[in-house]
């Protein structure tokens, strides 16, 4: 079944990677990877990594850890088209390594059929705005949420079972400060080994590269990371954040300020205490979609890519069988989610309020993507909640042969 799958993945990534990277613009092209690449470069150069920009017309500098600078050192041995080729591939794996580990209680039920399923399941996943602007830019997003379900995901992958819990959200929170979310989910859980540890891996990581790359370090943790403007224009409709949203539509100075930090002090509430409840429910899929989603909410920035969380939430809602009894509420919650996250919405809200259309609409539109996660959100809430989809026939049976379908699913990419 795998050269069939293998096909039918290549084929549904086709529209997504000729648009991106055969017919996109050669001076918008990856570049995301671009700026990776030339912090590798910088290493290998010995110029400073956080004072080089790309190439004209982007002008982008570096905003990553140190950590993730050394990370990118093979990209800079190769020419820049074949790393954007290369990232696009690695991307493309991950989203289909991240499918496998979301939907480990779907996919046994097809039998011998599991890796036609798989790609099957991964094609419209490709297609999500959030997953297809990863590829557009050459992002990382792909990479940190395959770490952190990898990390969070009961059962445990069989690869790494020894791998002690925690380590890769340490990984990841090295690579980028945003994962730093599951260090507070763990501490709300009270699960004082895993958060310790995460933080422990990231400390490591990131004080082995302060050895190895001093000056680097001293520039990043003592300026970069205070320096907001590095980002981009934070109003922009790209800023998908509640504080996007705040900067676009107001009110301004410290009214906006307060206003913005009681909805996150709210979101943030709403969001851990739904977390915790997954993890004791068993929902572990689930619980790294909440924990992700509100990642992006509660963040000054959150660009569109970012929302790649959305991956694990479709496949918590589709749970182990959507097709009956009470599991349909989860399969008509997944396929509104993933409709929501198909369509471009903030643009067609840009376009909406360009042609002079009726502002309100064009507004609710061009702030989407918050109101698709509270949604996203409020969904799970709704079909995990006990006397519901959880507990249908479909879930009963899951629970009673669990781990030999958790066998199966772990061999998956």
């Amino acid at each position: 079944m795998w050269p069939l799958a293998a096909a039918l993945l290549a084929l549904a990534a086709a529209p997504v990677v000729l648009r991106y990277l055969v017919f996109w613009p050669l001076d918008q092209w990856q570049v995301d990877v671009e700026v990776y690449r030339q912090a590798g470069v910088s290493i290998l150069t010995g110029r400073p990594v956080y004072a080089a920009l790309t190439e004209a017309p982007q002008l982008l500098p570096f905003t990553y850890p140190p950590f993730a600078a050394v990370l990118a050192i093979p990209l800079a041995l190769v020419p820049f088209g074949v790393a954007g080729w290369l990232w696009t591939v690695a991307q493309v794996l991950a989203v289909t390594a991240t499918v496998a580990l979301s939907a480990h209680r779907l996919l046994p039920r097809t039998g011998r059929w599991w890796p036609v399923a798989l790609a099957g399941l991964t094609a419209p996943i490709l297609w999500l705005h959030p997953v297809a602007d990863g590829i557009r830019f050459g992002q990382v997003n792909a990479f940190l949420v395959l770490l952190c379900l990898a990390d969070l995901r009961r059962p445990r992958p069989t690869l790494l079972r020894r791998v002690p819990a925690g380590v890769l959200v340490g990984l990841a929170l090295a690579i980028k400060l945003t994962p730093g979310v599951f260090v507070v989910h763990y501490l709300v859980c009270r699960r004082w080994k895993e958060a310790a540890t995460a933080i422990g891996t990231a400390a490591a990581a990131t004080l082995a590269t302060w050895v190895l790359l001093p000056s680097a370090s001293f520039a990043f943790w003592g300026g970069a990371l205070e320096d907001p403007s590095r980002l981009g224009p934070n109003a922009g409709t790209s800023n998908q954040s509640i504080r996007g949203v705040l900067l676009r539509l107001g009110p301004d100075g410290a009214a906006g300020t307060v206003l913005w930090l009681t909805l996150v002090l709210l979101v943030s509430g709403g969001g851990f205490w739904l977390a915790r409840r997954c993890w004791r429910a068993g929902e572990s899929v689930a619980e790294v979609g909440v924990v992700g989603l509100l990642a992006c909410l509660v963040s000054p920035v959150a660009w569109v890519h970012h929302y790649h969380w959305v991956v694990p939430v479709v496949f918590a809602l589709l749970g182990a069988g959507p097709w009956r009894g009470r599991g349909r509420r989860g399969l008509y919650a997944a396929g509104l989610v993933t409709a929501w996250f198909l369509c471009r919405l903030p643009w067609w809200g840009i376009a909406w309020i360009d042609r002079g259309w009726p502002r309100v609409p064009g507004r609710l539109l061009q702030n989407a993507d918050p109101l698709g996660a509270l949604l996203a959100l409020g969904l799970l809430w709704w079909v995990l909640r006990p006397g519901s989809a959880a507990d249908d026939a479909g879930e009963l049976e899951h629970r009673q042969g669990g781990e030999q379908q958790a066998h199966h699913a772990t061999h998956a990419p």
